[in-house]
């Protein structure tokens, strides 16, 4: 089942963007640094929504980020799907697919009118299962800045 994630999953959460950070090129994992992020959120429930999926024991095998901002081209309230990471051991039984139609369904009910995402330029297996459900590449190019 998905859940929203809850204080107590922050521990989880945090070990799962370490290894996503592990694996993308823009990104180093730093502990301290994804567990504030993640507390940021958390605590400030109008810029996201964390959702998580555990086992049997109540660990953490996958979450999913939303963070909502407004789009003046659609005049409306939009997210990013920020982050969205599976633990290794429970990949191929359609938890990533649960993680991103809970998620899906959350901006919809919630009148967002897009959500948006970054993979990597090279993370051809992501952007695959992306187009599965309905994405689509962007004529957009990412920049950053950063400050």
């Amino acid at each position: 089942m998905i859940f929203n994630a809850a204080e107590n999953d922050l521990q989880g959460m945090t070990d799962l963007l370490l290894s996503l950070f592990d694996q993308e090129a823009d990104f180093s994992p730093d502990r301290s640094k994804q567990e504030r992020g993640l507390s940021l959120i958390l605590s400030n429930p109008q810029v996201g929504q964390l959702f998580v999926a555990r086992d049997e024991t109540g660990a953490v095998t996958g979450m999913v980020s939303l963070l909502f901002t407004v789009s003046t081209a659609m005049g409306q309230p939009v997210c990013w799907l920020e982050d969205m990471v599976v633990r290794a051991d429970q990949r191929g039984r359609g938890l990533g697919s649960k993680l991103l139609a809970h998620a899906v369904a959350y901006a919809r009910a919630q009148g967002f009118g897009r959500i948006t995402l970054l993979t990597d330029r090279l993370n051809e297996p992501a952007q695959r299962f992306y187009a599965r459900h309905g994405f689509n590449l962007s004529e957009m190019t990412p920049m950053r800045l950063i400050t």
